[in-house]
């Protein structure tokens, strides 16, 4: 595989972890099966105790939770087939240059941020079990298109395609999420799901390299194949769930989270510190070849590494983040641990192989600390800070950091790694401690607005129009 195919790879594979990244939890089901926010603000209540015994489990509690994790599961591993083999296919197989499926792919996710956010919208108004099977399904096809795609136009429109249905999938299940979890269940939930996440690209990568090891035209199309099935089977089951009915849409909010400023700047600092994305698929791997003599297989064991912490200490991470004060406190400490992280990666340039090895090491493992404490505390905040008529819109909104993310992200490590060095590690840490220092203030200031949105008018005051009309009855 050449350098260039493997990192496109290495960015789709930080997308689809994305789509659970940009998700989180918050609120309180209602007798309607909507969500809101639970007496006392986002703080856990007296319910939330009961989500630390759940979570303890190594799958998630029969009914809708563990329904939710058998279709992450499913297209998961049809997720990581496809992977690990679209590059090579496009360029191999379909006979595409490498830039061309670079340049598509940048196009098709920047088109599948924008229209996140109406296709959430659409789930939070047309109900958002419906709104997500039939996205299912449009992703199954969008990948099966790609078996018979033999030209540079229609490989765009096939990723535009993809990607699209992808993102808004990844709002309606977080709408659907919302709608069937109550709030002091969510965060060990989504952390199953970010396990689930992780295993199911693990198998699905094995699968995938069974193809890459046969190198045949039949065995690429066979991972197509695969990953589109596995939609299908994702599509059935969701069927599975209760339906979620749709909450009535205020539409005098316009442009609704477009004009939400809080919530806009927690998204933006969110985006900031998931450059820890890009940085495990792009930044470390040029450091270590670049920069260090560590052995080179090391970015695979450093991935590994990775994957398999978040695979067995993600729910357990997340068990002490139950509302706004600890999903806050969570981010805070990830800032300074990935601070930690920067330094010690930084340590490992100009030292002698098996010392720079270890060195890397031990930055790895700091550095999915720091991940799954941001994670855990970034659920909590997309879901406890939006509104709970526009759950769908807001989390399309707020999965739009994942793609701004993976888009800029290597070309600002690359400059402040590669080109600056220890102090671009610094620089790169010192950042993302400012970020998640941020995150506290941003976050109160998006809850005191919400909470003011909320507040209902005093029986006794009459509203404006009133008062207009009794002074033109006088």
């Amino acid at each position: 595989m050449t350098k260039r195919a493997a990192r496109s790879t290495h960015r789709a594979n930080d997308t689809a972890r994305g789509l659970t990244d940009a998700t989180a939890p918050g609120l309180a089901k209602t007798a309607g099966g909507r969500a809101k926010e639970p007496a006392g603000g986002l703080v856990g209540g007296p319910g939330s105790g009961g989500s630390t015994a759940k979570a303890s489990r190594l799958v998630p509690p029969a009914g809708p939770q563990r329904v939710l994790a058998l279709a992450q599961l499913s297209n998961s591993v049809g997720d990581g087939a496809y992977y690990v083999t679209s590059a090579l296919y496009f360029t191999h197989v379909v006979g595409l240059a490498p830039a061309r499926v670079g340049l598509g792919l940048t196009v098709a996710w920047a088109i599948g941020s924008l229209v996140g956010v109406p296709l959430g919208r659409l789930a939070d108004r047309r109900g958002p079990r419906g709104t997500a099977v039939l996205l299912a399904l449009a992703t199954a096809m969008a990948v099966a298109s790609f078996l018979v795609v033999r030209g540079f136009v229609p490989f765009l429109l096939a990723a535009c395609a993809y990607a699209s249905a992808q993102s808004g999938l990844a709002a309606a299940r977080q709408a659907l999420l919302a709608g069937l979890i109550p709030a002091g269940e969510r965060t060990g939930l989504l952390a199953h799901l970010q396990s689930t996440l992780n295993a199911g690209l693990a198998v699905g990568a094995g699968l995938g390299g069974l193809a890459l090891h046969a190198g045949t035209r039949a065995a690429y199309l066979g991972v197509f194949a695969l990953d589109a099935v596995s939609f299908l089977f994702c599509a059935a089951v969701l069927l599975r769930l209760p339906s979620v009915p749709p909450v009535a849409v205020n539409r005098d909010r316009g442009l609704g989270v477009l004009r939400d400023r809080p919530y806009a700047l927690v998204t933006l600092l969110n985006t900031v510190l998931l450059l820890r994305m890009p940085l495990l698929s792009l930044g470390i791997p040029l450091w270590i070849t670049e920069r260090t003599d560590a052995p080179a297989w090391l970015v695979s064991a450093l991935f590994v590494l990775n994957t398999g912490a978040v695979m067995v200490f993600q729910v357990r991470m997340a068990r002490g983040v139950t509302g706004l004060s600890s999903a806050t406190r969570a981010i805070r400490r990830s800032g300074f641990v990935m601070l930690a992280s920067c330094a010690v990666f930084a340590l490992s340039a100009g030292t002698a192989p098996w010392l720079a090895a270890g060195i890397l090491v031990v930055g790895a493992i700091l550095q999915v600390a720091a991940e799954m404490q941001q994670s855990a505390g970034s659920w909590q905040l997309a879901f406890g800070l939006a509104p709970a008529d526009r759950t769908g819109e807001y989390q399309g909104f707020f999965g739009t950091g994942v793609t701004v993310a993976r888009t800029l992200g290597p070309l600002v490590l690359t400059a402040l790694l590669v080109g600056w060095g220890t102090p671009g590690w610094l620089l790169l840490g010192g950042v993302m401690l400012a970020a998640s220092l941020g995150m506290g203030p941003a976050a109160r200031w998006a809850e005191t607005r919400r909470a003011a949105e909320q507040s209902p008018i005093p029986a006794s005051a009459p509203s404006t129009g009133a008062r207009a009309r009794s002074a033109i009855a006088a």
